[in-house]
């Protein structure tokens, strides 16, 4: 910076400061410029809330936001494609509907519901990205134009105007000390930033129907994303419904049980898979069927009599109950034995009787 520049930012500071601590007077510019400056400065506020809020609108997400933020910026500094959109909430529900819809198969009323509105929500989040760009070219991007361009160079005239004004008031109190050529040359500079800045001002202000149309490309894009959005939703509505009614003329199924699993008891090692355990539609019996011993024995409330290995019936007396434990006549055969097999044992059981009689003859 040259002298004369370094003089001029030390006069600007020294008036400044003596304008702030010890309250001198500056020059005073006119209502009708401090009326457009403050309406300048209130539509410079209103453009950066308004298009902040408007991305809040379309993306609500500030989490998506930021990481789509991020990818977006990744991608310009390498050079690629723009990346991905912002994963619309219709999309994130479509996708669970679809995949829920597809594990419960058409064999029910749910799964395919959960199809077709699954697709209507899919349809929906296409709608929503078309209202973003439709809003991002129409409403923001102006809005953002505006802003860095018109409402950027406003400001900076108004700030070299306050500069200048500055610059003039302090060689104003120094009139007579300085070549009044020096403030002529002040004033006239001071002069011209005013007109500057006041032409700019009222040309953003006079053409503020530029912000009417953004905003009525904003409505407008609403309204189109709404129209498809009813047209979607009626048509999933109507098929919902026929659905209901499709199943509401339908005979409702009975619920039918299947048959109860039954625990046998068997002596010895079973050879039995699942534990003994097995299905079975036969009702139970009336009483209860155990093994004590190898002695059969079924309880009931009318008799409760001992089955032995050759079929005779004994009541359950004490004296019977060891006669038959001596003799081994209570020996049942295992659980799953043919009845070929039962009468074989019978047989091997009367052979030893008739050898062990004859063996007692002999003695």
């Amino acid at each position: 910076m040259s002298v004369a520049g370094l003089k001029k930012q030390f006069h600007k500071a020294t008036q400044k400061v003596s304008e702030k601590v010890g309250g001198a007077e500056g020059t005073k510019l006119d209502d009708d410029f401090k009326e457009m400056e403050r309406k300048v400065d209130v539509t410079s506020r209103a453009v950066m809330e308004i298009m902040t809020k408007t991305i809040e609108y379309l993306q609500p997400n500030p989490a998506s936001r930021a990481k789509l933020s991020m990818i977006n910026t990744m991608s310009k500094i390498r050079g690629q494609e723009k990346g991905p959109g912002y994963p619309q909430a219709e999309a994130l529900l479509a996708e669970a509907m679809l995949k829920f819809g597809r594990e419960l198969g058409d064999d029910c009323n749910f799964g395919p519901a959960l199809g077709e509105v699954g697709e209507a929500m899919r349809e929906l989040s296409e709608v929503k990205d078309s209202l973003d760009m439709e809003v991002k070219q129409n409403f923001i991007d102006p809005l953002q134009n505006l802003h860095d361009k018109d409402l950027r160079e406003i400001q900076h005239h108004l700030k070299k105007l306050e500069g200048r004004r500055l610059d003039f008031d302090y060689k104003k109190k120094r009139q007579g000390k300085i070549p009044d050529e020096e403030l002529r040359q002040a004033l006239e500079k001071f002069d011209e930033s005013k007109e500057i800045a006041e032409s700019s001002m009222f040309n953003l202000l006079e053409m503020d129907i530029e912000q009417v149309s953004q905003l009525s490309a904003l409505v407008q894009a609403q309204l189109e994303y709404h129209k498809q959005a009813v047209q979607i939703l009626q048509q999933v509505t109507v098929r919902l419904e026929e659905r209901i009614r499709q199943a509401s003329s339908q005979p409702r199924r009975e619920y039918q049980p299947k048959p109860r699993m039954s625990l046998e008891f068997t002596t010895g090692d079973s050879t039995q898979p699942n534990g003994g355990l097995s299905h079975t539609g036969t009702p139970k019996p009336a009483g209860r069927q155990s093994s004590v011993d190898g002695v059969a024995c079924v309880t009931s409330i009318d008799e409760a009599v001992f089955h032995t290995g050759n079929g005779s019936r004994h009541p359950t007396t004490s004296g019977n109950l060891r006669k038959l434990l001596k003799t081994g006549e209570g020996q049942m055969p295992r659980s799953g034995l043919g009845t070929s097999h039962k009468r074989k044992l019978q047989q091997e059981r009367g052979v030893r009787e008739e050898a062990r009689g004859t063996a007692g003859r002999a003695g």
